[in-house]
């Protein structure tokens, strides 16, 4: 079957413009690719300052929960013993609890009535500071976690 004249530029016309279409599809340029390497860097550069921060933030309020936690349980020792001597800390040595150790829990008992427990970062924090607390109730910190004031809020760690 023959195409009139019309129908042949028509036929045609729509084939040149299949062609353009097919070549300019044909993927992206070098410039768009640099361009999107450049806006990902740019968020990554962002995000991952700010999602450390808010694992360091939370790996203190963890240990600050277990501290309180682990003082739970020497207040059980001491209502079953009445005494703090020989008491242990058992799960609350390590914060978490469960998982990846952030930080050593460590337990001093002076007397019968007084006790102290004190964590030590390892991981993420080491060398920031300490936590303490009492058996008064007493909260202290040393180093970063002083400066900051740790045991009002984590943020700044």
């Amino acid at each position: 079957m023959m195409l009139s004249g019309d129908a042949q530029r028509v036929a045609r016309k729509r084939n040149c413009q299949e062609k353009d279409l097919m070549r300019k599809q044909a993927g992206f340029t070098l410039i768009e690719l640099m361009i999107a390497v450049v806006v990902i860097g740019i968020l990554a550069a962002i995000a991952l300052p700010s999602y450390n921060s808010y694992i360091r933030r939370s790996h203190c309020e963890n240990a600050k929960a277990t501290m309180l936690g682990a003082a739970n349980l020497m207040e059980r020792y001491r209502a079953q013993n009445n005494t703090y001597i020989n008491a242990s800390l058992g799960r609350y040595a390590q914060s978490p609890t469960d998982g990846s150790k952030q930080f050593t829990l460590a337990l001093t008992t002076s007397s019968p009535t007084r006790y102290r427990i004190i964590a030590i970062p390892t991981a993420m924090l080491n060398g920031k500071g300490l936590l303490k607390l009492e058996s008064t109730g007493e909260r202290s910190a040393t180093g970063r976690f002083e400066e900051i004031d740790a045991w009002s809020s984590c943020n700044g760690i």
